[in-house]
């Protein structure tokens, strides 16, 4: 079960139904998008993509996903799973445009590594960031990410993958997070991310991820 993680500022939570509207926007943003690298995706695949999430992904123990909430109001949206991309996990993190700028980016990135290290018991984990997102590229460097090569999509646009070890050993386990708690009452629906999230474009401060983190459609 996902389960609840708290940074000094904010609180990441499975999503609950009453959620979706928040998602959605998120994902509806078209300068969040932009900054994702990705087109805006209809309302209507977001939708899908929200009950995929509530219907598989969670009963299913497929991977963590959280709403990411600060001060009751919801801020953004973060993953961490095997992907194609990389050899291992990759973490995702998008964010509202409203609270970009407020170093959340750092904040929930660093948690995400931890979280990798203690339960996922991984001693590295992988970031997506495109080439243009100077923002994502110093935040990441900060953070001591390292660059593992370019990934050219089919469009001729350029994707650094970049990975940061997590300090655990290859075989550690750990100890599981808090229980699942609820997540704090929702604020009004804010722009944010695109489609099913991705990676956080803080043009002020970004964090890891570029690819589609939910594309419509059941994942492994």
């Amino acid at each position: 079960m996902t389960p609840t993680l708290r940074t000094a500022r904010m609180t990441l939570t499975p999503y609950r139904p009453e959620d979706e509207d928040a998602f959605v926007g998120l994902l509806r943003d078209e300068e969040v998008c932009r900054w994702m690298g990705q087109e805006r995706a209809p309302e209507a695949d977001l939708r899908a993509v929200f009950k995929v999430i509530m219907d598989e992904i969670y009963p299913q123990h497929r991977f963590d996903l959280w709403a990411v909430w600060l001060d009751g109001a919801y801020v953004g949206h973060a993953e961490i799973k095997k992907t194609g991309n990389v050899d291992g996990y990759e973490m995702i993190a998008a964010f509202v445009r409203d609270s970009w700028g407020k170093g959340l980016g750092s904040e929930l990135v660093r948690e995400l590594i931890r979280y990798a290290a203690r339960t996922l018991g991984v001693d590295r984990v992988y970031g997506m960031v495109g080439a243009e997102n100077a923002a994502s590229l110093a935040l990441c460097a900060r953070l001591g990410f390292t660059f593992v090569r370019d990934v050219v999509g089919d469009d001729g646009s350029v994707t650094k993958m970049l990975v940061v070890p997590t300090g655990a050993a290859p075989s550690e386990t750990a100890p599981s997070q808090a229980p699942n708690e609820a997540a704090p009452s929702q604020a009004p629906n804010e722009a944010a991310p695109k489609e099913a999230t991705d990676p956080a474009t803080d043009p002020a401060e970004g964090a890891p991820g570029r690819e589609p983190a939910l594309p419509p459609g059941p994942q492994s």
